[in-house]
């Protein structure tokens, strides 16, 4: 097959991003899919990117050409600062060319490449480009995830309404953490009302990978 790209982008930081990516890069390991991952940009970082070490450690696992990949290629600009790029990054300039080649490092030996974001997709990375520009920089096909937790309805619209302004196509599911009854009494009449499918992490992970291959 041709290579294919995956970003994969949320409603806000800490939704699950790294733990998505885990599991995409499990399913498609298991379809016989050559798979690696990506994580052009991380921020908060004190000596070794943790969410880049992750992915690292799981495409070394599942794709035996993965052996000369280290960190730096599998996340090659990190920051310090806890924030967004564009505030992390402070005075210095963001090195796209350096983005580009690790990537097509990484592509070289993949099939499928899961390309993590950082926050939303909204998130500024430069003075004129934010993460959502990051699809379209790498020809991929965007997942977003929402959170189940009380205001999500509003995070999810105003992330597809992003995506569908942009005439973006996509594939989006929630990560439902709280096993508690509360999602479905103050949000899944909504979704049920709004959307023709609603996928969930894990439960639905093959409908969402198939689905992914397609769009």
């Amino acid at each position: 097959m041709k290579n294919k790209a995956i970003f994969i982008t949320a409603t806000n930081t800490n939704i699950g991003k790294t733990y998505t990516a885990l599991l995409l890069l499990e399913e498609f390991a298991k379809r016989g899919y050559k798979v690696g991952a990506f994580k052009p940009i991380e921020t908060g970082v004190e000596d070794i990117p943790k969410d880049g070490l992750k992915l690292l450690k799981k495409s070394k696992q599942l794709n035996p050409d993965f052996y000369s990949i280290g960190i730096e290629d599998v996340t090659p600009i990190t920051f310090k600062l806890p924030a967004a790029p564009f505030v992390a990054k402070k005075n210095n300039s963001i090195d796209f060319e350096k983005i580009s080649k690790a990537f097509e490092k990484i592509s070289s030996i993949c099939d499928i490449v899961i390309i993590e974001g950082a926050g939303g997709i909204l998130v500024p990375i430069d003075k004129n480009f934010f993460m959502i520009d990051f699809i379209d920089f790498f020809n991929a096909t965007p997942l977003l995830i929402t959170h189940d937790r009380l205001g999500c309805i509003n995070d999810t619209l105003l992330s597809i309404n992003i995506f569908q302004q942009n005439k973006i196509p996509f594939v989006w599911c929630i990560n439902k953490r709280d096993n508690s009854d509360n999602f479905k009494i103050t949000t899944l009449s909504y979704y049920q009302y709004k959307f023709k499918n609603i996928y969930f992490l894990e439960s639905n992970i093959e409908t969402i990978a198939d689905k992914l291959l397609i769009t």
